[in-house]
């Protein structure tokens, strides 16, 4: 009953916002995009915390607006429409914080909701994805490649990546593996461990991963689990992160538009849906510092 009644309330606000999508006068009263203003960051859950611990080493001067959907985590396993849904409640939280930008800071959300908040954003905010700055990576430095992926099951069966990648250059040889334990495995705390060394492996030594000259991180939780990938290659493939391919190329944008902030003046803040205190004590986990969580309920 839960389950059917949460169904209804995301077809019923995907609905609303594809109808706001389409509408030509903004939702917000449009101040234009000033370099003062902050960035927000959203993910599922906390794993998107790493994109922002990435975006504030790159850019020290921006102040971050972060919303963890931490009462509908994981995406992974929500149906487009609902993470739809999701996005677009999130993306009116972040226009009322008066973000410049707006970093979907997930791949599940990224393949599902990208295009769709674009349309209902337009200029308010620019809006980046984790997804399309690492295509672009790949596509300039493994020409004729064989390149591994591993993410969620959405992630994977979405073929995001594939299809991208295929119509930029066909060369590039895409194997694509869903790793579903990875994710709640180091959100539970088992990361430089046995247990994780032993997950890893199971994972890494599938032969779609055989020969592969990099491997693509396609989910803001590996980044934690990076220096183990690596050295179960033995560092001989090359491991992309994707929170510092979006740092970077978010900062190239806000160089070129010139939204770079110059004040010193800047204020970090951390919401989510649901709270509970192992969420705050895992912030120090994906983000390198323990923030203070502020409870943001999507729906009262």
């Amino acid at each position: 009953m839960h389950l059917k009644r949460n169904a209804s309330v995301a077809l019923f606000f995907l609905k609303i916002a594809k109808q706001a999508a389409l509408l030509s006068q903004p939702l917000y009263f449009y101040h234009g995009l000033n370099a003062t203003s902050p960035i927000g960051i959203f993910d599922s859950g906390i794993g998107g915390l790493t994109v922002a611990h990435a975006i504030r080493k790159t850019l020290p001067n921006e102040s971050l607006v972060y919303f963890g959907d931490t009462a509908h985590l994981p995406y992974g396993d929500k149906s487009e429409a609902a993470i739809q849904a999701y996005s677009i409640k999130i993306a009116e939280v972040l226009l009322k914080k008066g973000c410049k930008v707006i970093v979907i800071a997930c791949n599940s959300a990224s393949s599902a909701a990208y295009e769709l908040l674009k349309e209902y954003v337009r200029n308010q905010a620019h809006i980046v994805n984790v997804i399309d700055p690492m295509v672009e990576l790949v596509k300039g430095k493994f020409s004729g490649k064989r390149v591994g992926l591993i993410g969620t099951k959405r992630t994977v069966q979405s073929s995001i990546y594939s299809k991208k990648l295929a119509a930029l250059d066909p060369s590039i040889s895409l194997q694509q593996l869903a790793t579903p334990l990875l994710a709640p495995m180091i959100e539970e705390g088992f990361y430089n461990n046995k247990i994780s060394h032993d997950i890893i492996g199971q994972y890494l030594q599938d032969p779609l991963l055989h020969n592969i000259d990099a491997l693509i991180l396609a989910c803001t939780h590996y980044p934690l689990i990076k220096k183990e990938i690596e050295n179960f290659f033995h560092h001989q493939v090359y491991i992309l992160d994707s929170s510092i391919v979006v740092a970077t190329k978010l900062k190239e944008y806000l160089t070129a538009n010139q939204l770079i902030n110059s004040s010193s003046e800047i204020s970090h803040y951390f919401y989510v849906s649901d709270y509970t205190e192992s969420f705050e004590s895992a912030t120090q986990l994906f983000f390198g510092a323990r923030v203070k969580l502020v409870l943001h309920r999507l729906w009262s």
